[in-house]
C-alpha cells in the first residue's frame, strides 16, 4: 500500500512533508480520474457545482462579464486585484507591443500542412515562440509575468495567421492600437469588427478565462512543478485542451446542431432519437457542475441576442429546446461548450477555430497558474496502485 505524506508547518512559512511518527503507511483513498481530490491550494478562482457559482479572485463571473473587459480580467489572475486606469492603460499598452510574431514563426506557420487540426499548428507554433525568447529559461517572477504577457498577447495572432495562411491569404500585422477581442477577429476577418461583435467576443474571452484544476490546467502545473520553463508548460496545456472531452467539445456541440438542422427534426425529437440510439450529446453535463454552468447562463443570453440579430433566430430555439429536453430526460445541464458553439459560429468563426478560441483566452489562467505554483512549488506526484500480475519469471529468449 502507498504512504501518504502529511503536511506539518515547517516554521519558515512554508509547508514540508513529515512522516507519520510511527512510520507507519497510512491508507490511500483511491480516486478514479483523481475526481474529488484536492491537489493543492489556489486563489485563482473557486467552483461551487451544487449551485452554480464561479469567482475569479472573489469576483463573480457574472460581474465580470457585464462590467470588465478581457485585459482587466488578464491583470486580476496575474496580480491579484483589478487594475485601475492608469494600470489597465499600461497593460493594454504592453499586450498591443508584444502581439507581432517572431518572422521565424510566422515561417513555421506558412510551413504547417492546409489540412492540419488547428491545435496542433497552434500547438507547435506556441512551442516555437519559445525559441525566440531571450527569458525563456529564466525563472524570475519578473521575467515569468513578461513570458505571460507575450503568450496572451501572441497566441491570437498565431491562430489568425494560421487561418489566413491556410486559406491562400497573407498573415495580418496586428494594428497595435485596440483590445485583443478587436485586434483578433481583424487580423482574422480582414476588416475591423463592430462595437457588438467586439464586446460579445471579449465576453466570450472572459468566460473562459480560468476555471480551476481543469485537465489542461493540471498538465500545465504538473509540468511547471517540475521547474520546466512557461513555453514547456502551456504546450502541454494545449495538448490536454486538443482532446473532444476537454477543449474539443465545442467542435462536436455545432457539429451536432448543424445535424439538427440539416435533420427536418424538432430539437426535441432529435434529442430522444439520440439518447434512444445511446449517443452522447455533446455539451450536456460536466465534471464539477451538477446544475446549469454559470457561463452557459451568461452565454444563452448572448445567442439570443446574437440570433435576433443576425436573423438566425433557430440557434437560440435549438439550443432552449435541446435544454429543455435534456433536463427533463436525463436531469443535465449544458456546460459554457453548448453555447460558446452557436456564439463563435454566428461571429463567422470556422468551426474547426474553436478550441483555439478556448486556448486564446485560457492561456491567461494558465500562465496565472504557473506563476502561483513557482511562487511556491513543489512537485506534483501521485502514487498509482499496480494491479498487474506478481512473481513471473524470465524464460529464456529461445524457448518463448
Amino acid at each position: 500500500m502507498a504512504t501518504q505524506e502529511t503536511l506539518t508547518p515547517s516554521g519558515d512559512g512554508t509547508d514540508k512533508a513529515a512522516k507519520p511518527a510511527d512510520k507507519a503507511p497510512l491508507p490511500v483513498i483511491k480516486r478514479v480520474g483523481l475526481e474529488g481530490v484536492v491537489a493543492l491550494d489556489s486563489v485563482l478562482s473557486f467552483i461551487d457545482g451544487q449551485v452554480g457559482e464561479l469567482i475569479y479572485h472573489g469576483y463573480d463571473i457574472k460581474d465580470l462579464a457585464e462590467n470588465t473587459t478581457f485585459e482587466e480580467v488578464a491583470y486580476l489572475l496575474w496580480k491579484g486585484s483589478l487594475p485601475n486606469r492608469a494600470q489597465l492603460d499600461e497593460l493594454n499598452a504592453q499586450l498591443q507591443a508584444e502581439r507581432e510574431l517572431p518572422p521565424m514563426v510566422l515561417d513555421v506557420l506558412r510551413s504547417v500542412p492546409e489540412d492540419a487540426h488547428p491545435m496542433a499548428a497552434l500547438r507547435t507554433a506556441v512551442s516555437a515562440l519559445a525559441l525566440f525568447d531571450s527569458e525563456a529559461d529564466d525563472p524570475s517572477p519578473e521575467a515569468n509575468y513578461r513570458k505571460a504577457l507575450r503568450l496572451t498577447a501572441r497566441t491570437p495572432t498565431i491562430i489568425a495567421a494560421f487561418d489566413r495562411l491556410r486559406k491562400g491569404k497573407e498573415a495580418l500585422a496586428p494594428l497595435k492600437r485596440n483590445s485583443t477581442a478587436h485586434d483578433f477577429l481583424y487580423m482574422l476577418n480582414g476588416e475591423e469588427p463592430g462595437t457588438a461583435a467586439e464586446r460579445t467576443f471579449d465576453v466570450c474571452l472572459v468566460l473562459h478565462a480560468e476555471h480551476g484544476l481543469n485537465a489542461s490546467t493540471f498538465a500545465g502545473r504538473v509540468i511547471g512543478a517540475t521547474l520546466s520553463d512557461m513555453y514547456s508548460a502551456v504546450t502541454g496545456a494545449i495538448g490536454a485542451l486538443k482532446g473532444p472531452l476537454h477543449g474539443g467539445a465545442n467542435v462536436e456541440v455545432m457539429k451536432t446542431l448543424l445535424e439538427l438542422d440539416r435533420s427536418g427534426k424538432s430539437p426535441e425529437q432529435f434529442i430522444l432519437d439520440k439518447l434512444a440510439a445511446k449517443e452522447r450529446v455533446m455539451g450536456f453535463g460536466h465534471r464539477v457542475y451538477k446544475t446549469l454552468d454559470p457561463r452557459a447562463v451568461i452565454l444563452r443570453e448572448m445567442v439570443q441576442d446574437l440570433s435576433e440579430e443576425r436573423g438566425q433566430r433557430q440557434w437560440y430555439d435549438y439550443g432552449v429546446e435541446m435544454m429543455n429536453t435534456m433536463e427533463r430526460e436525463k436531469g443535465i445541464y449544458p456546460n459554457v461548450d453548448f453555447f460558446s458553439a452557436s456564439v463563435y459560429h454566428m461571429l463567422g468563426i470556422d468551426m474547426d477555430l474553436f478550441t483555439t478560441i478556448f486556448t486564446l483566452s485560457r492561456m491567461t489562467g494558465w500562465t496565472a497558474h504557473l506563476i502561483e505554483q513557482w511562487s511556491a512549488n513543489r512537485l506534483i506526484r501521485p502514487r498509482s496502485e499496480y494491479t498487474g500480475p506478481r512473481n513471473l519469471k524470465v524464460v529464456p529468449i529461445n524457448q518463448r
